[in-house]
């Protein structure tokens, strides 16, 4: 199944519904709040290292899983890479092994600065609440918990510095 809307201003794409495989991923996850997100932004380039060291490379862009999200106090968020599939990882120190779960999922690239995400999300449910889809997701005390609630940053900053040039693909994943 298959659905392409055009939506929002033009700095976003089309909003669609397509099914990914499992994919493997390393990363590392850290309680934040809205304005303390630098705590896992800036564990990137550990991840990056924790990869070279091993021998092996992201197999795609770098992410932002949400885990568990209450946006009023603390957010349960992954910073990440997809990795190769053959790749033989162990686990160690803050860095785990995980994936991005196969299933369907509500996608959309977003064009601009990261700051936008906020409205794009709004964009993003409230199309898929149009549609009728359900998302992959259950309330619990600590908040709104997700199967599979992903930001792929598309662009590399090495090579595009300007974040209002940046491409950031939204995927959550759909019940099944």
């Amino acid at each position: 199944m298959s659905s392409v809307l055009p939506v929002g201003p033009p700095s976003m794409s089309q909003f669609r519904v397509e099914t990914r495989p499992e994919t493997p991923t390393v990363g590392i996850t850290e309680n934040v709040t809205m304005t303390g997100f630098a705590k896992i932004a800036d564990r990137i380039p550990e991840i990056v290292a924790w990869l070279a060291e091993r021998d092996t490379h992201p197999a795609g862009p770098l992410f932002f899983r949400f885990h568990v999200i209450d946006m009023a106090a603390e957010l349960v968020v992954e910073a990440g890479f997809p990795v190769p599939d053959d790749a033989a990882l162990t686990p160690s120190g803050d860095v785990t092994l995980g994936t991005v779960p196969a299933g369907r999922y509500v996608t959309t690239v977003h064009h601009g600065h990261p700051d936008e995400l906020i409205d794009v999300t709004g964009a993003l449910l409230q199309w898929a609440a149009g549609e009728g889809l359900t998302f992959d997701r259950h309330d619990t005390d600590a908040g709104d918990a997700w199967a599979g609630r992903f930001e792929f940053y598309l662009t590399d900053p090495r090579e595009q510095p300007d974040m209002a040039e940046w491409d950031t693909e939204l995927a959550f994943k759909l019940a099944d």
